[in-house]
């Protein structure tokens, strides 16, 4: 049995899709057969293609809610459809809780929950009175399950991101699904900024278990499987990404071997 996944015929937004995660995931759906529409504020450096074939561009600021609203309205008339929304776009510089206002933080909340609230609300209007419905992917991070010092106010969003789409997917059954990518770590194009050069990278990716960071274009993949028929039965689910995690450091802080639990190779 073939586990190709064909999504011909269907119509894929991704928030953020110019460069990055979003630019693989575009690409991912695009090699799946997909008509793709990728927004952003800017244009891309390079149109955005796979398989012969080029993602359309539209413009626009997640945070203005009218032109959210406008956005999907317009993409209704124009194609007839929506399939599946990736919220993809977000992000966040590094600031330490008390080295910056609350005014700064809470767009980084803006960003990476309310925006992809506000384009969700906006999709599902499409999506409701489908025959088929839709899907609607948020795109998480591990920073939402656990500490993240120095990106605190985008760990929380992601959090909520993840609670969000749970309570979507109930409220939203049978007709559309929700389900949410909890990322790890990704090679991107801004990877140097954050990790160096690429003894920092291979450094950074050998805490991960299987050895790397992961490729947009994996990302891309989970993306499409969860859009995909392959995934009809998958909502409210949080699907994780990132390589089997972080190693728990306390294993390379011991400093013996620590004994084995009494009787522990007995048989019982």
């Amino acid at each position: 049995m073939s586990l190709a996944l064909d999504l011909s015929g269907r119509l894929a937004v991704v928030t953020g899709g110019t460069r990055g995660v979003g630019a693989g995931i575009a690409r991912a759906f695009l090699q799946a057969g997909a008509e793709v529409v990728v927004c952003a504020r800017r244009p891309p450096d390079t149109p955005v293609e796979a398989a012969g074939r080029r993602a359309h561009f539209r413009p626009l600021d997640l945070r203005d809610a009218d032109a959210v609203r406008a956005f999907f309205a317009r993409l209704a008339a124009d194609h007839g459809r929506l399939d599946c929304l990736v919220n993809n776009a977000g992000g966040t510089p590094y600031r330490l809780l008390g080295q910056t206002d609350t005014e700064r933080h809470a767009r980084v909340v803006e960003l990476n929950l309310l925006a992809p609230l506000t384009a969700s609300l906006a999709a599902y209007e499409v999506m409701r009175d489908r025959p088929a419905g839709g899907s609607v992917i948020m795109i998480g991070s591990v920073s939402g399950t656990r500490p993240s010092p120095g990106t605190a106010a985008y760990g929380a969003a992601k959090a909520g991101l993840d609670h969000l789409a749970r309570s979507m997917a109930v409220e939203w059954a049978p007709r559309v699904r929700v389900n949410t990518l909890v990322l790890g770590m990704v090679r991107t194009e801004l990877t140097a900024l954050h990790y160096g050069d690429e003894a920092g990278v291979a450094a950074v990716g050998a805490t991960v278990p299987l050895g790397r960071l992961a490729e947009p274009a994996e990302i891309g993949d989970a993306c499409v499987f969860l859009a995909s028929d392959r995934a009809a039965y998958l909502t409210g689910a949080s699907l994780l990404v990132h390589g089997g995690g972080e190693r728990p450091a306390f294993l390379d802080a011991a400093t013996v071997n620590q004994p084995a639990p009494p009787d522990a190779t007995k048989d019982t």
